[in-house]
């Protein structure tokens, strides 16, 4: 990896540290998923096909594996299932009521109706991304839960993914990823149901199909911006290398777009990490996606941990690992970020499976606006108020003043005339 000492790096190399990983330009991903949203609204299912057997090298055959999996994978499901369903359960937000001379005012949650599951699966079957999303759609009520996912090879979905969607109570399963995924959930096909609402991490082109549909009245709303992977590790000399290392290179094994960055007050630190990857990698799988994921990735040298967390807060990472001596003490300095995880003993990978809190976090930057996926992201909101005649004649001296200062003459009226209404008794 790249180590950088911040304070003597110019603007460009600060700049170059922090860009996310990007293999075109913006204007060429923009024309590419447009083109697959378009012809996906036009041929619907017969693009479906087209662009499955395209990308994915399969026709689209309707089959599920019928492989069984092991007790041990059906544990591990089921425990993690049990971790964020509990974790998640304390998210369903109350009704919220006021009642105040004379206005009764609540607002209650309600479930968006029919909603659509995007599941990872292209280079690996993401079963915990469908846990994550498919628990609080299911504690929100969400009348209809659609899933899609990429198929593999033989065109099968992953038989983990069918099982974790049994566990959750979900049988709407559809064998396609990719633009075209998030394009037929959004306009539906013959076989695809339209969804107001699409959920779901994804590579840039997912992230970008999501974008586009959102901005089309016609197409359906998303969760937030989450495309690849994401980690910033702060550590200070006292971190254990080995296991910054490993961090570091379990976000940078999902995407060769995932950016890893290691910002530390200690040069003998950033000498362990970098000599921990190398050594690391030679025993994983995906070796050629980590390579090209590293070519963007950074080790950063600051003066202090105050610095460490002002270049956090301008990255705003979907994830932030603090390998720091007394972690707790930092908390308030972190301001722009998907989700913290304190600690030597806190990998960022319990959080990807098992601890409870969601996976599905902003990136790009969108930290600074957006918050992590939960219970209340497939709710909506409707505010209710009634008002009494006392009510109405405690505010209508206010609403009348402010409606005429406005010049809105009907606005003033609708109210003169049930005070007028009130006080004549009629």
């Amino acid at each position: 990896m790249k180590i950088l000492t911040w304070n003597a790096a110019t603007k460009e190399e600060k700049a170059l540290a922090l860009n996310r990983n990007s293999s075109e330009s913006q204007e060429e991903l923009t024309n590419n998923v447009s083109g697959i949203i378009a012809r996906v609204r036009r041929d619907g299912d017969a693009a479906i096909s087209y662009y499955t057997e395209l990308f994915d090298g399969v026709k689209l055959i309707p089959r599920n594996s019928e492989d069984e999996l092991s007790n041990d994978v059906k544990n591990a499901i089921e425990t993690a299932y049990k971790n964020i369903r509990d974790f998640h359960e304390l998210q369903l937000p109350k009704t919220l009521r006021l009642n105040k001379n004379g206005i009764d005012a609540w607002k209650e949650y309600k479930a968006i109706e029919r909603v659509g599951l995007y599941i990872p699966g292209g280079t690996a079957p993401l079963v915990s991304t469908l846990l994550m999303l498919a628990i609080p759609a299911v504690i929100a009520k969400c009348r209809e839960i659609i899933v899609v996912t990429p198929p593999n090879k033989n065109g099968e979905i992953n038989p983990a993914i069918i099982y974790a969607a049994k566990l959750c109570g979900i049988n709407k399963i559809f064998a396609v990823g990719g633009a075209q995924a998030i394009a037929a959930l959004a306009y539906g096909t013959e076989t695809i149901p339209k969804v107001i609402k699409i959920f779901g991490p994804g590579n840039k082109y997912v992230t970008e199909a999501k974008l586009q549909v959102a901005q089309d009245p016609c197409g359906a709303a998303l969760d937030m911006p989450a495309g690849p992977s994401e980690v910033l590790v702060i550590a200070d000399d006292r971190a254990n290398g080995q296991l910054v290392a490993a961090d570091l290179l379990s976000q940078a094994e999902h995407d060769v777009d995932s950016k890893v960055i290691l910002i530390t007050i200690s040069q003998s630190l950033a000498n362990q990490v970098d000599k921990a990857l190398a050594a690391q990698l030679k025993n994983l799988q995906r070796q050629k996606i980590i390579t090209k994921s590293l070519e963007n990735a950074a080790i950063i040298i600051v003066d202090s941990l105050d610095e460490a967390f002002a270049i956090s807060n301008i990255f705003a990472p979907e994830h932030l690992i603090l390998q720091i001596d007394n972690p707790r003490n930092y908390l308030n300095f972190v301001q722009n970020a998907g989700s913290v995880f304190i600690g030597k003993w806190s990998a960022e990978a319990l959080g990807d499976y098992a601890s409870g809190p969601n996976h599905v976090l902003p990136t790009y930057g969108y930290a600074k606006s957006y918050s992590g996926l939960g219970v209340e992201s497939f709710m909506k909101s409707i505010t209710f108020q009634e008002v009494s005649k006392e009510g109405l004649l405690a505010l209508a001296p206010t609403v009348e003043t402010l409606a005429q200062l406005e010049g809105l003459d009907a606005h003033k009226t609708a109210v003169n005339l049930r005070r007028k209404m009130i006080e004549e008794n009629l």
